[in-house]
């Protein structure tokens, strides 16, 4: 009896001699010629234009200067208002989160009432 693997049931199943000699992936190849080139139209390299090409001024440098600043403030708190308005929201919506959780438990833990 010969055996070959089975991509659905993921187990060893029978086989005739044919299949468990070419299994899925090693089947014998059908043609050895190239495919057509599909697009045929040669690269041109120009030199008008600059190696990169990006829409503003690169302002790594300025934000690095911004975010190392020893100010006392952390990192994520640093641009003001926005960052303290979302760090204050994400903390209550964390709290909330955890007291609705530990509620849920409570509940759960509870005998039902016949």
């Amino acid at each position: 009896m010969y055996y070959k693997f089975s991509g659905f049931t993921q187990k060893l199943t029978g086989a005739w001699a044919s299949d468990a000699y070419n299994p899925q992936g090693l089947r014998p190849v059908v043609s050895t010629e190239a495919p057509p080139i599909i697009f045929a139209t040669p690269t041109k390299l120009t030199s008008s234009y600059p190696a990169y090409d990006y829409a503003g001024k690169n302002k790594v440098p300025e934000l690095q200067k911004f975010f190392q600043k020893p100010d006392g403030l952390p990192v994520h708190l640093k641009r003001g208002l926005p960052d303290q308005m979302l760090y204050r929201t994400t903390m209550a919506l964390t709290l909330g989160g955890t007291i609705y959780c530990l509620i849920a438990l409570y509940k759960a833990a509870q005998p039902r009432n016949k």
